[in-house]
């Protein structure tokens, strides 16, 4: 991920306080490991755990964060580190409620797939049937229907939000989310890539207040989260209560603001709560000596639902969970969670019957989260197959080489993707780059891919921890060109490349910059410096959202019709239909809930 200047600074001066404190042989060091463990003793997970996760804290500015381990039907080991409230020098618990953000899509598909066992609906039928004021428009004739179950798969191909009014201080209900989008379109046909959907989740949720004729959170917490023994758990627009955390970005204290889209991301928890959800998971389906799911529909749940699916290169998907294959780990089925603030990740590795929560109240600037899960997850099958605990094997630094003109000619191009407009040009014997201000490389590497290199003030070439993980291929995958990267083994979709598309003098006309006249109150995520641009061959849509250090962001869009133009690419959010109104005589407009006025 490319931070923004603010957070590229700090990446920096992170990187280079860590070599100056290896050179001084200053860093703190790991508890020693034992020569040998025996077998079911975690306490030196609980030591190794503890010094990690207090050195990566310390260096990704978390100010709370909360963990649980699960082996089988037992926590053998949660612990809260840093403060839950700073002011008040709350400390962090494992009693500490979190925000958990998407880790509630879990909890909203296993009340859709209880539903589905009693009888009361078939994942595989339309949507419509069981919601039947729901309408989308559709440029895809021959496409099939959206289901539940591609919707909890993510293969709906609906927009991936409705960003006016999702986080903001009074939301509407987030049933009223169905009518608007009988004016929308969707951005794929069902089945033809992984993009994921918040909108997707948040109808499912209308779809059972619907059919169990109960509000949302009331009926999750009858049916499962008080089933489960989910005590301090409850969906919520926010957060509040004595157990309650604060939530921090950069050493300051935010406000986490309400969330319209609930079955989507508004369950607080904390990590002893996720915990029974996770022996749940383990003991197939039953909790407190009662069946929550049959076993036959968790085996459904964690099983892989796109492997014919072309574009999904690297993305495997349950329904609700994501699987992956983690080295020294094996296969594991995890959701993450973001809010404005919190951040979250629940894990369970089935086949070992082990499993891993992790709940902050900070973003870090690295991978903290993941990095302290896989280890948990490495230690804590050591220690219960009886298997010798590794050494932290070092990651060998990624040798680094020019690129021939050959792999500069394969890659050199213009490209959409999620983190905006790429265009990639040789530069001596790289590729370069900017993207939202930062100056960028690609270089060759050891194993064939491409590296990436942040160029410090535009002047300086590094490669710090994060980008030098990081490695990047062309590939060409059912009639797309497709930047893909691979982190850590696993490889997803990054952009697509792409060519200019003719602007008709009608789409020209409204260039300018323009400003939102429906935003909803006390909206959070506010877009600015709004506009649409022509830049090397492409109409382009412009904003920033200066809140959260989002600025400068540029996607190509492409006419489709006279009034309307579709975002370049593949993915998440990309596809989606940006439609051009005039109203009373002004241009105007009309994405994702937003109307813009031409200024």
């Amino acid at each position: 991920m490319i931070t923004p200047f603010k957070d590229q600074m700090k990446t920096y001066l992170t990187y280079l306080s860590a070599i100056l404190l290896l050179l001084s042989g200053c860093a703190g060091s790991p508890p020693l490991k034992p020569d040998t463990v025996q077998h079911g003793d975690y306490s030196y997970l609980k030591a190794h755990l503890t010094w990690l996760i207090e050195q990566e804290m310390s260096e990704q500015d978390v100010e709370g964060l909360s963990i649980a381990v699960v082996d089988d039907q037992q926590i053998v080991w949660s612990q809260g580190f840093g403060y839950a409230d700073q002011v008040r020098q709350i400390a962090a618990t494992p009693e500490t409620v979190y925000r958990t953000g998407s880790i509630s899509k879990l909890f909203t598909d296993t009340l859709v797939m209880q539903l589905a066992e009693q009888g009361k609906l078939d994942i595989d039928r339309p949507l419509q049937t069981y919601l039947p004021n729901f309408a989308i428009k559709s440029r895809f004739p021959d496409a099939g229907p959206i289901t539940p179950r591609n919707i909890m798969t993510h293969h709906s191909g609906l927009p991936g939000d409705r960003g006016n009014g999702m986080w903001t201080k009074n939301p509407a209900p987030f049933s009223q989310l169905v009518y608007p989008l009988k004016d929308e379109y969707v951005a794929y046909p069902p089945n033809r890539i992984w993009a994921y959907s918040n909108l997707g989740i948040t109808l499912l949720g209308t779809m059972l207040e619907r059919l169990t004729g109960q509000d949302f959170s009331s009926y999750a917490d009858r049916q499962l989260l008080k089933p489960l023994g989910m005590t301090n758990a409850a969906f919520s627009l926010g957060i509040e209560g004595k157990l309650a955390s604060k939530a921090y970005k950069n050493d300051q204290e935010k406000t986490e603001v309400a969330l319209r889209d609930m079955p989507a991301g508004g369950l607080n928890a904390n990590v002893l709560d996720l915990s029974r959800f996770i022996a749940m998971v383990l003991a197939d389906g039953k909790a407190n000596g009662r069946p929550i799911l049959e076993p036959e529909t968790l085996h459904e749940m964690l099983r892989q639902q796109n492997q014919d699916v072309a574009l999904d290169v690297g993305t495997k998907t349950g329904l609700g969970w994501f699987l992956t294959s983690k080295p020294g780990i094996g296969e594991v089925a995890a959701h993450g969670g973001a809010t404005l603030f919190h951040r979250s990740l629940l894990t369970v590795a089935p086949e070992h019957k082990l499993g891993v929560v992790v709940l902050a109240n900070s973003p870090p600037t690295g991978n903290l989260i993941d990095k302290v899960t896989d280890k948990a997850l490495k230690l804590a099958i050591a220690i219960k197959t009886g298997q010798p605990l590794s050494d932290d094997a070092e990651t060998p630094e990624m040798e680094t080489r020019g690129l021939t003109p050959q792999q500069q000619q394969l890659a050199a191009g213009q490209y959409a993707t999620a983190l905006g407009y790429i265009k990639l040009t040789a530069d001596g014997d790289t590729l370069a780059t900017e993207l939202n201000g930062s100056s960028l490389d690609l270089v060759g590497r050891g194993d064939g891919q491409f590296g990436i290199r942040y160029k410090f003030l535009g002047l300086i070439p590094l490669q710090p921890e994060q980008l030098a993980e990081v490695g990047v291929s062309v590939r060409h995958v059912d009639g797309h060109d497709l930047a893909l990267a691979n982190w850590h083994g696993q490889t997803f979709v990054l952009g697509e490349k792409i060519q200019p598309v003719a602007i008709p003098d009608s789409m020209r006309s409204r260039l300018g910059e323009y400003e939102i006249v429906n935003l909803a109150e006390g909206e959070a995520m506010v877009p600015e410096n709004c506009a649409l641009r022509e830049r090397d061959g492409f109409l382009m849509l412009e904003y920033s959202i200066p809140t959260f250090d989002m600025n400068n962001l540029t996607f190509p869009i492409a006419p489709v019709s006279e009034n309307a133009a579709v975002i370049l690419g593949l993915g998440r959010g990309m596809q989606e239909t940006v439609r051009l109104e005039t109203i009373d005589g002004q241009d105007f407009v009309a994405y994702s809930g937003y109307l813009l006025r031409k200024k």
